[in-house]
């Protein structure tokens, strides 16, 4: 009578880990798709925002194409940016990258972008203070402080990775300084305000924030 007992009361210790064990799954797919859902919500508004704001209602901010790849990974398709919460507070839990480093990426995205290493570096230094980990209370997230939706636009995979952080950022840069004919101060005032705000007065944009955002850029570049 002794092995039969064991046997059944084995039998129901397996059927109680069972159980719990077979419904994990299912609770983990359910959690992934709701948080997929959220991101994808957080993003469409974003975009529209953006939108909104250039006068470009098709869902594109930039005029440049969607890259299909970056950061030598070619062929790679582009997928969507992490989104940070609207609200969260500054972070930037990470030193700033060595000067070397920061000197090595400028000179090869300013080679590469045709934009000027000066400025590049400036942008950096005031947007992120070389920090790649950095996030504003608003999302923008890197170096040079892409927003998720702009992030998207430029098929950036990884905003937290530094080359293609600043790569981005170049290539926004690079786009404005052509709109505005090579004026650095209004250019510098669309990349903070945006477009938008720019094209309404024909100048930097009379926010505060903006309008010390452009002095302290400009008064760190060699040439004002």
């Amino acid at each position: 009578m002794i092995g039969p007992l064991i046997h059944c009361k084995y039998i129901i210790v397996l059927a109680l880990l069972a159980g719990p064990m077979s419904a994990q799954p299912a609770d983990a797919t359910a959690q992934q798709r709701n948080a997929t859902a959220a991101m994808q919500e957080s993003l469409a508004k974003q975009r529209a925002a953006i939108g909104q704001q250039t006068g470009n209602n098709g869902g594109g901010f930039f005029l440049l194409p969607r890259a299909a790849s970056l950061g030598g990974v070619t062929g790679a398709v582009a997928a969507p940016a992490p989104i940070v919460p609207i609200g969260m507070p500054q972070v930037a839990e990470c030193d700033p990258l060595p000067a070397p480093e920061v000197e090595s990426l400028v000179g090869e995205t300013s080679e590469r972008e045709g934009v000027s290493p000066d400025l590049l570096r400036s942008v950096m230094k005031q947007e992120s203070a070389f920090r790649p980990c950095a996030v504003s209370s608003k999302g923008a997230m890197g170096l040079m402080q892409l927003m998720p939706a702009t992030a998207e636009q430029l098929g950036i995979v990884d905003p937290f990775d530094p080359i293609s952080n600043l790569d981005g950022g170049a290539r926004f840069l690079k786009q404005l300084l052509s709109r505005y004919g090579g004026d650095v101060p209004k250019a510098l005032g669309a990349y903070n305000a945006g477009p938008a705000k720019v094209d309404a007065t024909g100048a930097v944009p009379a926010i505060p924030e903006t309008v010390d955002y452009v002095r302290q850029i400009l008064a760190a570049l060699p040439f004002h």
